[in-house]
């Protein structure tokens, strides 16, 4: 055989974005207060007189019985509600609300006096639609940013509403952006294209260096770069079907319940990780990552029995051990640890052991494993505007106090969201994720199912799942829908037969568009030996068969979105053939 040298130039390049008429999505968000509000997102969109500068009080009314101001503080004009006597006393702007469009919303607030949270409500038809909420502050200004969607078309009218009747709501920089779907979903592409793929260039020469043209290019991904799974029970094990259908689909997963306390320590001091440990052995042998889920659990339905009775210093050494335990058990095996599961909404721990037991817990998890990332994991944070508990501002503030741990440097954090949804609000879960996304941390989407009836459950289902995929911020995605003989949580992808119920057939979808299933793209090259595709991150296989002599290369390489190399670097590849 005819000895050939190819060379393959594999150049990844940053796409720009797609050039389009429509107006493009701002992910931005500002979790610090400001002394000066910024100018308001798209100029305000919809919003008659959005920074307050065109005519003073123009659009904007009182809202119940507030009185209102129209200010000005140096060259910064606001609105101002005083004298409330009830939450929903406050300021007010009617606007036009249509069915079938996503809005965007945001706006900077301030109070008087100390802190109140302060939400944004849209009255409509004698609804309301909370669009988000902030925990806004006196003496600088807070971003709220939220969004919504409506089910039939008509006016409407926004206002803010503050359980703290005491404090003036003072408002400025405001915007309501309508999106078609079809916006929505540009969005989403021109995103993929910036944070999920890359521009691959190759090019084949012989040995003299001379471009080979017409020969046939053939690219398999191997495994999806995008960590995407799902949640799994101890019923995996020794059931083939089951681990062939799992293995083909997902690169990342969690155990629903066996690395949890109530598994491993039934009775105290009697440990038993069997079970983890050979599911975890299992996943490994496949190169499917494991979150580790959870250390604690913040709800007191779900303790072991023996610990409700402890109390005290007893009860500090028996959560001690039992963080050493399982953390030390698996450190540096594990794709991230949900610390202390939901303490946004539970109090378990801090009610037995003073305010900061969360934050010293999470101490501990640091200690003993200083290089994985540790999670907040917690609902609703996208899937319930009106949860207070939870809300982006909530999630910060706690946040804030954790990112204050020094053991062993700074923790390592990162932002776990259950996403638990009924009926999603898009728009609302995007404006969540921005605001998150501004701490510079990781996100995953940790439980991802939708409780609906069957026919929108998959519609649902892949919504949530293309948005947060799409997202910049969005690091992995978990769905906690993995199946099992006594029934799944909330929502399962296949039945006992391992055929794919309409969800499942959603995430088929899915990963053949993300590059899953050993997705092929196949061309041959130019007259000077080049092949150009956009492809997903991930790990690939590359094989070139030269157009005249048979002869073959073949070659596999990475594509990732590290953002610490040079994204127009070329690597050059020779092959002998």
């Amino acid at each position: 055989m005819k000895r050939l040298l190819l060379l393959v130039v594999l150049c990844s390049l940053s796409l720009s974005r797609c050039e389009s008429k429509v107006v493009p999505y701002d992910y931005s968000a500002t979790i610090e207060c400001l002394e000066i509000p910024l100018k308001p997102q798209y100029n305000g969109g919809i919003i008659v007189n959005p920074d307050l500068r065109d005519g003073g009080s123009l659009g904007w009314t009182p809202f119940g019985n507030a009185k209102v101001d129209f200010r000005k503080i140096g060259n910064h004009n606001f609105v101002v509600a005083r004298d409330r006597k009830q939450p929903y006393d406050s300021v007010s702007q009617k606007v036009y609300l249509e069915k079938g469009l996503l809005y965007t919303f945001s706006a900077w607030l301030q109070v008087s006096k100390g802190k109140a949270p302060v939400k944004a409500v849209f009255k409509k038809n004698g609804e309301y639609k909370h669009a988000g909420s902030v925990v806004a502050e006196s003496k600088c200004w807070s971003m709220l940013k939220g969004g919504l969607t409506v089910d039939e078309s008509g006016p409407a009218q926004l206002y803010f509403e503050s359980e703290d009747t005491t404090v003036e709501i003072w408002v400025d920089s405001v915007s309501l952006q309508p999106f078609t779907q079809e916006e929505w979903n540009s969005h989403h592409e021109q995103s993929i294209q910036k944070e999920r793929k890359r521009t691959v260039k190759i090019r084949a020469v012989n040995s003299k260096g001379q471009p080979i043209p017409k020969a046939t290019i053939s690219i398999e991904q191997r495994k999806l770069g995008f960590p995407f799974g799902c949640e799994v029970e101890k019923n995996i094990l020794g059931n083939k079907a089951y681990q062939n259908w799992f293995t083909q689909r997902f690169t990342v997963t969690t155990f629903a319940n066996e690395m949890k306390w109530y598994s491993t320590e039934v009775v105290r001091g009697k440990e038993d990780y069997s079970t983890a440990d050979a599911m975890l052995r299992f996943f490994k042998q496949h190169g499917v990552a494991v979150r580790g889920h959870n250390i604690l659990w913040n709800d007191p339905k779900y303790q072991p029995g023996w610990v409700n009775s402890l109390s005290g210093n007893d009860l500090y050494n028996a959560v001690k051990r039992r963080v050493f335990s399982v953390v030390s058990r698996y450190k540096g095996q594990l794709a991230g640890w949900d610390v202390v599961n939901e303490n946004l909404h539970f109090s378990y721990f801090e009610d037995k052991m003073g305010p900061k037991a969360s934050y010293n817990i999470f101490k501990m998890a640091q200690a003993f494993d200083p290089t994985t990332t540790k999670f907040m994991n917690e609902y609703n944070t996208l899937e319930e505007s009106r949860d207070s508990d939870s809300s982006p501002a909530r999630y910060l503030q706690k946040l804030r106090e954790l990112r204050s741990i020094r053991v062993c440097g700074n923790i390592s954090l990162g932002i776990g969201l259950e996403s638990h949804f009924k009926t999603p609000n898009i728009p609302y879960m995007r404006s969540a994720l921005d605001t998150l996304a501004a701490t510079g941390l990781p996100i995953w989407l940790t439980e991802v199912d939708v409780e609906a009836p069957p026919n929108v459950q998959a519609k649902y289902f892949e919504r949530v799942l293309r948005e947060g995929h799409a997202h910049p911020q969005v690091k992995g995605i978990v769905t906690w829908s993995g199946y099992s003989p006594s029934g799944c949580y909330r929502m399962c992808l296949t039945d006992g037969n391992f055929k794919n119920l309409p969800t499942g057939d959603v995430v088929d979808k899915l990963l053949h568009e993300w590059g899953g299933f050993r997705r092929q793209t196949t061309g041959v090259t130019d007259a000077d030996g080049y092949f150009e595709a956009s492809l997903f991150h991930g790990d690939y296989d590359l094989k070139i068969d030269h157009p005249l002599t048979n002869s073959k290369a073949s070659h596999s390489f990475k594509l990732t979105s590290d953002v610490s190399s040079s994204e127009t670097q070329a690597s050059s590849f020779v092959f002998r053939v």
